[in-house]
């Protein structure tokens, strides 16, 4: 099964959003600090982050991020 990663980055409103699949049947579990982590109502995996203000949390041109979930490449 080949899982789809996406990242999505809305400039005008300065979010970001990373998702590892379908997120259709997901929820975004509000962690504060407008950070988000997407979750599977079912299963309850996390399926992904989202994050308000991103551009205006860096410091610098190089941004690293711990992602929630593991993915590979084939």
């Amino acid at each position: 099964m080949n899982i789809q990663m996406s990242i999505y980055y809305d400039k005008e409103g300065d979010f970001l959003e990373i998702t590892n699949g379908d997120i259709s049947n997901c929820f975004f579990d509000n962690l504060g600090n407008g950070l988000f982590r997407i979750v599977d109502k079912t299963t309850g995996e996390i399926k992904g982050i989202a994050i308000h203000s991103f551009k205006a949390r860096t410091k610098s041109d190089s941004i690293k991020l711990e992602l929630p979930f593991k993915f590979r490449f084939d």
